[in-house]
This record gives C-alpha cells, sequence and structure tokens, in this order.
C-alpha cells in the first residue's frame, strides 16, 4: 500500500508547529531578542577586527604522512631545518658573499631571528651548499622552532624588517614554505576584502530591485551583517581552542553574506505575502517561519551536511575552511530564526516603506514565472532535453581535469617570496627552492646517499648532516632538476621513496604538497559519497517522498559536475584567460575538487529545498501535481532568481582578484549558481517534476510511518 500526506482542513491556531511558535515568540519579545543580538554582537564583535591576524596562516599538509614525519623529525633533531624554516636570499650584483658589506647584511638578519624564540638554529651560507657558484648569492637557513602556523606569523611579523635590510646594491628577500605561505594570505586576504567590498553595493542594487523596497531590500544586509560580526569573532575565539586557517574567515565571509541574504531574501518575501491576508504581524511572522523558515532550517542542515563531510579529509586547512563556513552558517540561521522574525513582527508593514512606483502591484505569486511553468508544463521534453544536452556537454570536460597543489605563479610577482624564489632558481638551479629532505639512520647514511643520487631526476645529493642532539640520524638533501610545481616531481618522490633503504624518510615542502594531493585524491570518492548520501536523506526527510528527493539529489550533482567542467575549460586549458587576467597554471587548484564539490553542492541543494518546498506546499493543499508544479515554480522562481542573482554578483566579483586562488574560487562558484539557477533550478528540475506527476510525491506506507511528519502548508 502507499500513501502521501495530504493536508485536508485547516488545522486550529494551537496545531502550529514549533517555527511557527518560535516566530510567534520572537515576534512578541522583539525588545528582548534585539537587546540579546546586540549584546553578542557587541561581545563577539569586540574579537571580530582581530580574526585575520590571530588565525592560523598554514595547517596545508596531510596528518599522519611520510613528508610531515620527517618534518616534526627535522624540528626535534636538526634543530628545526625543516619545510617550515625560514630562509633568507642574500644577492648582491656587485660584491661577493664574503664582501663585508654581504657580511653586515647576514649579521643583522641573525640578529632579527636570535631575538625572537620561533626560530632555531641559524645557519649561515654554506660553501658547495647555500652559496652559488659564482660567489654572490647565498641562503641563510631559521631554523623553525614553532608550529607551521606560527612560523607563518613570525614572518608575517619580520617579513618587512627583513627585506628593510636590503640596500642599492643588496637585495634581502625571504622565502621558503612560511614565507610562501605569508605573502599567499596576505595576497588573497586583500582581495577578498576588495571584493566583499565591491559586492556590497551591488547585492543591495539587486535586492531593491528584487523587492522594489527600500526597507524590505535593507532587512537581509542587516541580518548578514549580524552573521558576519558573529562569526567573524566566533572564529577568534574557536582559534582559542585549536587552530584555524585564515582562509576559514576568506570563506566564511563570502558564504555568509551570499546565503544570509538567500535566507533572508526568502523570509521576507513570504512575510510580505502573508501580510496581504492577515494583516497582524506577529501572524504574519507565524505563517512565514511555518512555511518558508522550514525551507531555510532544511537548506542550512543541507549545507552544514555537506562542508561536514570535508572534515573526513586529513587536512588542518581544508577542514577549518569548513569549520569556518559552518560556523558562519549556524550564526546566520540563528540570525534568520530569531533576530529577523523579532525585527518582522517589530516593523511589520512598514517592511514595505520606501517601496518604488514599479512595486506597489509586486506579488509573491510571479505572473512571469507562473506563464513560464505553464510553458514548461504544456511542452516539457524540448526544454528538458536541452537542458541535458548543455550541461552533459559541459560535464564532459571533467574527464580530463588535472589538480595539483599551487605553484609560485598564485603570489604577485613583487612578493618578496617570489623575488627570493626566482633568485635561487636563476643561482641555484629549477630545483633549488623545493629541496627534498631524507632522513635515515647513520647506518644507512653512505647507501642513501649513493641511492638517492642514482635516481633520475635528482641533480645533487647534498654532504650529511648529523641530529644536533646526538641520535643515530642524519639528514641530507636532495636538490631535484626540476620546478617544485613540475609533475616529474611526483616521479621523482616516488622512486626515492621506493629505491632507498628502509629507515629513509622522504619529506620537504614539495613532498608535503604531493602528500597532500595524494590524501585529498584518496578522500573525494568518500566525500562524495557522504555528501550525496545525507543529501538524499535530508531531502527525502523533508519531502516525505523517494523519488522527488532522488531526483533533487541528482539534478544537483550534474550541474555541479558542469561547473568543474567550465573550470577544467578556463583553469586548466586557459580559455578566456587573457580577458580574466591571468595564467593558466595547466591544472587546477588541488583542494578544488573536495572542497567545492561541498560548497557547490550545497548552493544546488539551497535552491532544490526553495523549489521543491514551494511545491509540496501546494501539493499539501490541492494534492494535485500540476498545481504543485505550476504554483511551486510561480510562488519562487522570483526568489530563486533573485537570490541566484545575489549570489552570482558576490562570487564574481571575487573573480577580479589578482591572486588566482579567490579567481578560481569565485568563477567557479559564479558559474554553478549561474548554471543550476538557470539550467537546473528554472527549467530541468520543474520538468522532471511534471514527467514524474503524482509519482514524485509518493511514498510507501511504510515509509511514512518512520518519518516524522513535516508540512509545508500552514493552516
Amino acid at each position: 500500500m502507499s500513501a502521501t500526506r495530504t493536508v485536508t482542513a485547516d488545522p486550529p491556531a494551537q496545531s502550529d508547529g514549533i517555527l511557527a511558535r518560535l516566530g510567534r515568540s520572537m515576534a512578541a519579545h522583539t525588545r528582548l531578542v534585539i537587546g540579546v543580538w546586540l549584546i553578542a554582537l557587541v561581545a563577539l564583535g569586540a574579537a571580530a577586527p582581530s580574526v585575520f591576524t590571530s588565525l592560523a596562516g598554514a595547517g596545508w599538509q596531510a596528518n599522519g604522512s611520510e613528508s610531515v614525519q620527517v618534518r616534526e623529525l627535522a624540528e626535534q633533531h636538526f634543530g628545526g631545518n625543516s619545510s617550515a624554516a625560514v630562509q633568507v636570499v642574500v644577492h648582491s650584483d656587485s660584491v661577493p658573499i664574503t664582501d663585508p658589506s654581504m657580511q653586515q647584511t647576514l649579521a643583522a638578519a641573525t640578529e632579527i631571528f636570535s631575538a625572537d624564540p620561533r626560530f632555531g638554529e641559524v645557519v649561515a651560507p654554506q660553501t658547495g651548499m647555500t652559496i652559488s657558484p659564482d660567489g654572490h648569492t647565498g641562503i641563510m637557513i631559521a631554523g623553525a622552532n614553532a608550529s607551521t602556523d606560527e612560523m607563518v606569523s613570525a614572518v608575517d611579523e619580520l617579513g618587512k624588517e627583513l627585506t628593510a635590510l636590503s640596500t642599492d646594491t643588496i637585495e634581502v628577500y625571504p622565502t621558503g614554505a612560511s614565507a610562501l605561505w605569508s605573502d599567499f594570505n596576505k595576497a588573497n586576504h586583500e582581495a577578498m576584502i576588495k571584493a566583499e567590498m565591491m559586492s556590497w553595493p551591488v547585492t543591495l542594487a539587486i535586492m531593491v530591485l528584487a523587492f522594489g523596497s527600500l526597507v524590505a531590500a535593507g532587512l537581509p544586509l542587516l541580518l548578514t551583517l549580524a552573521g558576519l560580526v558573529a562569526s567573524a569573532g566566533g572564529l577568534v575565539i574557536l582559534n582559542e581552542i585549536t587552530p584555524i586557517s585564515v582562509w576559514a574567515m576568506n570563506f566564511a565571509m563570502m558564504f555568509a553574506l551570499a546565503l544570509g541574504i538567500d535566507y533572508a531574501l526568502f523570509l521576507v518575501a513570504r512575510f510580505r505575502e502573508a501580510l496581504r491576508t492577515d494583516p497582524d504581524p506577529r501572524a504574519a511572522v507565524a505563517q512565514t517561519m511555518d512555511t518558508a523558515g522550514k525551507a531555510v532550517v532544511l537548506s542550512g542542515l543541507t549545507v552544514l551536511v555537506s562542508l561536514s563531510a570535508v572534515l573526513i579529509v586529513p587536512a588542518p586547512a581544508v577542514r577549518t575552511m569548513a569549520v569556518g563556513i559552518m560556523l558562519a552558517v549556524i550564526f546566520v540561521l540563528a540570525a534568520t530564526l530569531t533576530l529577523l522574525p523579532a525585527v518582522l513582527g517589530r516593523i511589520g508593514a512598514k517592511v514595505n516603506g520606501g517601496s518604488l512606483p514599479y512595486a506597489k502591484r509586486q506579488q509573491h505569486r510571479s505572473p512571469m514565472f507562473a506563464a513560464w511553468a505553464s510553458l514548461l508544463h504544456k511542452h516539457p521534453w524540448p526544454f528538458g532535453i536541452g537542458a541535458v544536452i548543455v550541461l552533459i556537454a559541459l560535464v564532459v570536460p571533467v574527464f580530463g581535469l588535472k589538480v595539483a597543489m599551487p605553484s609560485i605563479a598564485v603570489v604577485p610577482e613583487d612578493a618578496p617570496v617570489r623575488q627570493g624564489y626566482e633568485l635561487v632558481q636563476q643561482q641555484f638551479g629549477d630545483g633549488a627552492p623545493g629541496m627534498l629532505q631524507i632522513v635515515t639512520s647513520t647506518d644507512d647514511a653512505a647507501d642513501t646517499s649513493r641511492l638517492a643520487m642514482s635516481v633520475d631526476g635528482v641533480a645533487m645529493i647534498t654532504p650529511t648532516q648529523q641530529a644536533a642532539d646526538g641520535s643515530d640520524l642524519v639528514m641530507l638533501q636532495a636538490v631535484p632538476t626540476v620546478d617544485p610545481s613540475d609533475p616529474a616531481m611526483e616521479t621523482i618522490l616516488a622512486d626515492l621513496r621506493s629505491q632507498l633503504p628502509e629507515s629513509a624518510l622522504v619529506g620537504g615542502a614539495p613532498a608535503e604538497n604531493l602528500d597532500l594531493q595524494k590524501a585529498l585524491d584518496d578522500y573525494l570518492p568518500f566525500v562524495v559519497v557522504v555528501i550525496l548520501t545525507l543529501g538524499f536523506l535530508l531531502l527525502l526527510i523533508a519531502l516525505q517522498a523517494p523519488l522527488i528527493a532522488l531526483i533533487g539529489t541528482l539534478v544537483s550533482l550534474l550541474s555541479t559536475g558542469a561547473a568543474f567542467g567550465i573550470a577544467k575549460l578556463i583553469f586548466q586549458d586557459g580559455h578566456g584567460a587573457g580577458l580574466l587576467g591571468f595564467d593558466p597554471q595547466g591544472f587546477l587548484n588541488g583542494w578544488g575538487p573536495v572542497f567545492f564539490f561541498a560548497m557547490i553542492f550545497a548552493i544546488a541543494m539551497d535552491y532544490t529545498v526553495f523549489l521543491l518546498s514551494s511545491a509540496k506546499e501546494h501539493y499539501e493543499r490541492t494534492g494535485d501535481p500540476e498545481t504543485a508544479h505550476i504554483d511551486g515554480l510561480a510562488h519562487s522562481g522570483r526568489v530563486i532568481a533573485a537570490a541566484a542573482a545575489v549570489m552570482v554578483a558576490v562570487f564574481f566579483t571575487f573573480a577580479l582578484a589578482d591572486p588566482l586562488p579567490p579567481k578560481e574560487m569565485g568563477i567557479i562558484l559564479g558559474v554553478a549558481v549561474l548554471l543550476d539557477a538557470v539550467l537546473v533550478r528554472l527549467v530541468l528540475l520543474p520538468v522532471l517534476l511534471r514527467l514524474s506527476g503524482r509519482a514524485a510525491w509518493w511514498a510507501p506506507a511504510w515509509l511514512l510511518r518512520v518519518l516524522p511528519n513535516i508540512s509545508f502548508s500552514h493552516g
């Protein structure tokens, strides 16, 4: 036997659901709610300004990997001469490294490092190792005596002091992995702030056009601002417990703005419609929360579930980026479900204040989207097939997608770390900036050196360095013949690990990147399966219908794949690179597939929930699949279009950034939203809803007995 749950009669007021009661309570106690939020924002806001200086800068590693073991051994036994050590390149065209002026510069740099406990042993340039063949360039190494995050912070603080040692004839550049992350984070932070500032006025303009009211348009922005301040302060506090990547705030800012506006837009639009039938603000808030509020909660849960899957990846930076977004979503959800109802209950009909002339006849049920839904209902096949063909054509390039960790090209050309990096390559060879570190036992030192030198792609092996604490360990460094970002580096590393004695461990910055990339690749299938499974289960619980829950999940996967296909064409193949102002690396940044998949899928499910919850509401009221299809799109189409326009505007502003990572992020997410809203939510999903008819809402009786009774209609 099969069944569907359908509302057949108006329930009494006391049957209001939890969210309706919550809405009434918030609207009835506006002063208390607003007061609590003000106190919370003042408390969290006090910490918010320090968010970018207090958050961690590194964490790009695969916990438990061989390269991380080598770094830890180097820090414990070799004076901190690990991948996190800071290298200072000192160069002069006119005088050699032995000149008193050069020695004075090196001595000044040594004093800077010696005064900071985060640095360990300072090693002066060594002949045959860290002094160039022409004698005009030397590399000083300041060992790491702190965590990778603290070493990045140390370069943040001392970088300018070190570069200030440069004179008219002597150049000084801090370089190495810690300096790379320092300059990398600074460039990206500046780009993110610039993009955020550009996105706000564009967003406000879109909101005014969508609502036709200055007050209604301003509410989502105020709500989002509250979420941003709260999440920034929350991240600073959380960082006291566990290191949080500075990228967490970058992503949190973007998602708080995009999702906060989405949620507020959905609720405010529904509240304005509710006021037409019931002028009592509290009743209108209750109706809004009982319908649109459920969709917002489900959407927020979907985002949280999608991002939680990323937590299984053993990479601190990737995990904390997910944590940052999740924290922002939690604060935005909290504000949407408490602060926004309180404000709406307070202002009531004033929500339409400052209305533009064209908006006075604006209805929640959009005639334009009703006409579009009717057209899809009459001619589903041509539109559905056309959308599928376009999406599949965009998915095909994914099968040629290559991924790798970012190269030095992602850092601006004038950044000190890049200038130092390129100088090292010029003076010491292409592979010099990415030396591989080998730690082995004293007994195996000779064999390790001999076998390492025989590996194809190894240019030189440095003399063995005995452990500083007297332990039975030695370190050697292998200088590759290729740039650290060259694909051949993976083969060199694999050959070293397979051919060296069993006691030998191979690490170094390039190895850490490759180990992280392998971990990301290995965990990607698990992340995808977890996200798809949990996303389907959430839709099933909310919609009480297995077929439409499955359809909603699969079409989200299709739009996600299409976004990655376009990413391959742009960032790997370089199509449009000149227009967008970047040089393609020939691959997508390695953390993109795992992280962007979770983010894109979460956004796609956001619109799925908005559309299907609206359709379910009308099906519950009428039991008619045609009404559900047409009215579902008619009531949600304008909100989906406006929300998508806001997200696209927010994300595409990041495409204007100079550094490649935020450009990648902005374009990929912006294209994903555009494809999802236009081809999937406004074409393909409505067509599939039409073709599946009543079966879309069918569920076996046993399943309905297991699932909680969730309704999207209001009495």
